[in-house]
């Protein structure tokens, strides 16, 4: 493979938009594909879901449909009209795209912001911090509940966030992974068990389901993997990754869960509050150790070697089909 082949590859894309994400994030001032798929589903729930359980359901379903075939249309428009310009800043603006796919320097960002007021006490800063990654309530949570939230929304954005975009990156181009960020916005803000959302968000927390399959679990592995490079246990890891992955409401989040939990030597889940209501998720791991501060920092770099592992495997996938 020539350079020119080379840089025209599925590989470099991977790798050119991991770095890009890794070090620019999603700047506020640059418009987001997820902001604008949010208003497109915010929208939707306004003119669709209504208080029939079938109607909403099917309403629910024709909103999913049409916002990831939008998604995925669009990113295929842009990509091809970014081939008309010069090779290398073609690449660029198809790395950029796809950079917005992915959310690695986002969550290891608001991970830091919630330890950072822990550390200087201020546990009301925390909270607020918290609750922007998080569905649950947050005004009542004493310290140890805030790390274990924080920890067990760390191991699900690393699938859902970075592994999975990379993933479909792999597979099938931006346009892909832009249809399962579409996925992944829809699921994020009606896949809800609640009264309100039983129904409308059913296709789209199954859809979600089905695409984060295999994800979910390349993630456990993976964490399992980069388990002994902070001298952790990945032993452990794999033993509650096996025993406890199913004890998560989802199908999906408990392999992320019970592996960092596991590699920790902690245990996450119990009761938490949604919408008002107490919901109780079953424990994942072993209550070994406290939780502590620092294993926010442990937890950003088992979430960073995790999507380093999975870049590495796609990457290299990616040269050998090519």
């Amino acid at each position: 493979m020539d350079w020119q082949s080379l840089v025209n590859s599925s590989a470099a894309l991977l790798v050119g938009a991991f770095l890009l994400d890794l070090a620019v994030g999603d700047p506020r001032w640059l418009p987001h594909p997820v902001v604008l798929m949010g208003k497109v589903v915010s929208s939707g729930e306004r003119w669709l879901r209504s208080s029939d359980a079938r109607r909403d359901f099917f309403a629910g379903m024709a909103l999913s449909l049409l916002l990831v075939t939008l998604s995925a249309t669009l990113a295929w428009m842009m990509v091809a009209l970014f081939t008309l310009l010069p090779p290398w800043l073609s690449f660029g603006a198809t790395a950029a795209m796809a950079s917005t796919t992915l959310a690695t320097r986002g969550l290891l960002d608001a991970v830091k912001h919630i330890e950072a007021p822990l550390r200087a006490g201020d546990l009301a800063v925390a909270r607020e911090q918290l609750s922007h990654i998080v569905g649950r309530e947050t005004a009542g949570l004493n310290q140890d509940k805030v790390l274990r939230a924080s920890l067990e929304s760390l191991s699900e954005s690393t699938c859902d966030g970075i592994v999975a975009p990379l993933f479909y990156l792999f597979l099938g181009g931006v346009p892909l992974a832009m249809a399962y960020k579409a996925v992944s916005t829809l699921d994020s803000m009606i896949g809800y068990r609640s009264d309100r959302y039983f129904y409308f968000g059913k296709f789209a927390a199954r859809l979600d389901d089905a695409l984060n399959y295999i994800p979910a679990r390349l993630t456990a592995l993976f964490i399992v993997i980069a388990t002994p490079a902070l001298g952790l246990n990945p032993a452990r890891a794999l033993s509650v990754t096996r025993r406890d992955h199913g004890n998560h409401l989802s199908p999906n989040a408990g392999y992320a869960e019970a592996a960092l939990a596991g590699a920790l030597g902690i245990r996450l889940g119990g009761p938490s509050v949604y919408f008002g209501k107490e919901v109780w998720k079953p424990y994942m791991g072993d209550d070994l150790k406290p939780v502590e501060i620092e294993m926010l920092k442990e937890g950003r770099v088992l979430c960073l070697l995790t999507a380093m592992l999975s870049l590495a495997t796609f990457a290299l996938l990616a040269l050998a089909r090519g």
